[in-house]
């Protein structure tokens, strides 16, 4: 049995280094990536920016763009070491400060003392970023207490503590400030496998939507974006750990390749700019269109060919009455 157990996940392995880079499908030469930064320079000068998990992936991106736009950042997630080399490394390409402060976003009373910190270093921020985020795929059979409950305290607790206690503190000083969480296209229709990060997520947009509603006679407004498949290393490491599924990802997807980290920058700070005051609680969808394609009853059909689309044709002109 172990030997057989072995040379499944060799299998896998293999699996994992031919797919993991796959091509993108044809289509995708008509809507590549653009590398460029879509608003004018300065546009977030003399502001201030908090991002949670700001020091890898969406969050490092999302952090650069805003401060090379001229904002001073405030990074923070539990790994000080991550923070300190992201935050010295984005300063250095920018020539704008970003803060590293340590935080585990599941503990209320580390997220007070890390925005205490922070009112210390820069006051509060004009832009706040709810990036942090857990998932891992798992069959809900299997599912443990404790998996689910890491991934609800990350995702949604951390969301609501972080996001509450900064609002209290912005109320009280009378400062607006934007808001942003990233969550995921299946937060509105669930999925199986990842239930604990589909329930929590949902729960984020909730409350992201009943506080647009609630507090922006504060001047607060609050915005969602939903990103389809992206390849960042911390999340495909827990999603897609043998590769397997990237290329069936890619092929669902009408615009035939996976997104880039680049792509949520661009659309993070345009709605969290000047640029798009009058937008809150707006829940934007940036996938492809691999939401639409997934959900549609008859989408599959794209793989039938032309020709057996001309026998399926000749049936259904051969069919009588209703």
């Amino acid at each position: 049995l172990s030997s057989h157990k072995n040379l499944l996940l060799k299998k896998l392995l293999h699996a994992s280094s031919s797919l993991r880079d796959s091509a993108p499908m044809p289509q995708a030469t008509f809507f590549p990536p653009s590398n460029a930064t879509m608003l004018p320079p300065e546009s977030f000068k003399n502001r201030v920016a908090f991002i949670t998990g700001g020091g890898t992936g969406l969050g490092r991106a999302m952090t650069h763009g805003l401060s090379e736009l001229g904002a001073t950042c405030v990074i923070a997630s539990r790994k000080l070491d991550i923070l300190k080399k992201t935050a010295e490394e984005i300063t250095a390409q920018t020539g704008n400060k970003v803060y590293p402060v340590q935080c585990d976003v599941r503990d209320s009373q580390a997220v007070a003392q890390c925005l205490d910190q922070m009112e210390e270093i820069t006051g509060l921020p004009d832009v706040v970023i709810n990036n942090a985020a857990g998932n891992f795929v798992s069959p809900s059979e299997r599912l443990s207490p404790n998996g689910w409950r890491t991934i609800v305290d990350i995702v949604l607790n951390g969301t609501a503590y972080v996001t509450l206690d900064l609002g209290k503190r912005l109320i009280r000083d009378k400062k607006g400030s934007s808001f942003l969480a990233i969550t995921t296209i299946y937060a509105e229709s669930g999925s199986g496998f990842v239930v604990p990060s589909a329930s929590a997520k949902a729960g984020v947009e909730a409350l992201y939507k009943s506080l647009a509603s609630e507090w922006g006679r504060y001047g607060l407004r609050f915005n969602i974006i939903q990103p389809g498949p992206i390849r960042t290393k911390g999340a495909f490491s827990r999603l897609d750990p043998t590769g397997v599924f990237e290329d069936s990802m890619i092929r669902r997807i009408p615009v035939g390749r996976l997104g880039t980290p680049h792509e949520i920058k661009n659309l993070a700070l345009y709605m969290s700019s000047h640029y798009a005051t009058w937008m809150s609680g707006a829940v934007v969808r940036l996938d492809g269109g691999e939401y639409l394609s997934m959900a549609g009853e008859f989408n599959d059909l794209r793989r039938v060919s032309s020709e057996e689309w001309d026998m399926i044709e000749a049936m259904i002109r051969q069919t009588k009455g209703s």
